[in-house]
């Protein structure tokens, strides 16, 4: 089972993770597969996190390290951020480090520009 799936919109790289929980138990192989995208010279990216129910910090740590590696090449927005997901994000400060929006369209504004 792949673990993201990837669409291009405006030139911009959306990935939807394809499981329920971002833990530390597909934190790595997330974390590679990402990698493993940016590495085929996707610099602006999307992470669309609508069918993400969970995340531990293995799951944001692994999303910490896909910022890096985009380093100050790249864009990564991340979109569709609820509930407990969001709390994590809150609870670390990580919302004052990543680009969050509302919505998909606005993701992609931020992401292209």
């Amino acid at each position: 089972m792949e673990l993201i799936s990837v669409s291009k919109e405006q030139d911009v790289a959306v990935v939807r993770p394809t499981m329920k929980r971002l833990d530390g138990s597909v934190a790595p192989a997330f974390k590679g597969a990402m990698q493993e995208l940016i590495g085929r010279g996707e610099k602006r990216l999307v992470l669309d996190l609508e069918g993400v129910d969970f995340m531990d910090s293995s799951g944001l740590g692994a999303m910490v390290s896909v910022l890096k590696a985009l380093g100050g090449t790249g864009a990564l927005a991340v979109c569709n951020v609820r509930g407990g997901v969001l709390s994590l994000f809150k609870l670390t400060r990580m919302d004052k480090v990543f680009a969050i929006a509302d919505t998909r369209e606005d993701a992609l504004r931020r992401a292209a520009a």
